[in-house]
């Protein structure tokens, strides 16, 4: 029983907070801005391209499951654009991710802002999605997929053909089997193309991009 009074001891660091009210004024919209990995963005109007932290298999729960990690992963890093996963499926042409409007006239870049593409137009011009010589792809904490261990395969999914648009024996049953005889289309990273036609085993974990699907002004700098 002597024990007991002790307990509410414990409560006593969180008291002095009430000390300090001049803290909580300063970040009242955004509280969670304090921590050192926020992105935060250098350049003009663009839409970002930067890719889940860990591989994934076949099997990603659907289109929603990929999309559901690619919205979690950006709000984690504060980006607060909508992140859509860089893939096709069955009710959805990997082109047609990103907003009409800004398919033409605003660059893709990386989580750094360099630039990958000129556009997303240009992204489906043939060239397999050939990218921009020495501007990387970082994952949403910051790594160089290209250069870091955590992705054995540099091999991006995608399922789609050179336009963008979806091909359904190539998607691995929409993104819901990892099974080793099922196939989706990827592309290799380290040839810098995100578009090449390669049929790979559902079972193999590769890269998983999101793009930034509508160019959002930011209201805070």
């Amino acid at each position: 029983d002597s024990r007991y009074p002790q307990q509410p001891d414990s409560r006593h660091p969180t008291q002095p907070e009430s000390r300090y009210p001049s803290s909580p004024p300063r970040r009242p919209n955004q509280p969670e801005n304090t921590p050192s990995n926020l992105h935060t963005h250098t350049s003009g109007p663009a839409l970002h391209l930067i890719a889940l932290n860990a591989p994934q298999g076949g099997n990603m729960r659907g289109i929603r499951g990929a999309d559901f990690l690619c919205f979690q992963q950006a709000r984690a890093v504060g980006l607060t654009g909508t992140f859509r996963a860089f893939l096709s499926s069955k009710l959805q042409d990997l082109y047609s991710i990103v907003r009409r409007a800004d398919r033409n006239t605003l660059p893709i870049v990386n989580l750094r802002d360099q630039v990958l593409f000129d556009s997303w137009e240009s992204l489906f011009s043939g060239s397999e999605g050939q990218m921009k010589a020495n501007a990387p792809l970082y994952s949403f904490d910051g790594r160089d997929i290209l250069r870091d261990s955590a992705w054995p395969e540099k091999m991006v999914w995608h399922g789609s053909n050179t336009k963008g648009h979806r091909l359904t024996d190539n998607y691995c049953e929409t993104w819901r089997t990892a099974d080793h005889a099922v196939t989706g289309f990827a592309s290799s990273l380290q040839a810098g193309r995100l578009l090449q036609q390669r049929p790979s085993s559902c079972s193999s974990s590769y890269i998983v991009l999101c793009i930034e699907n509508s160019y959002i002004t930011q209201s805070k700098k």
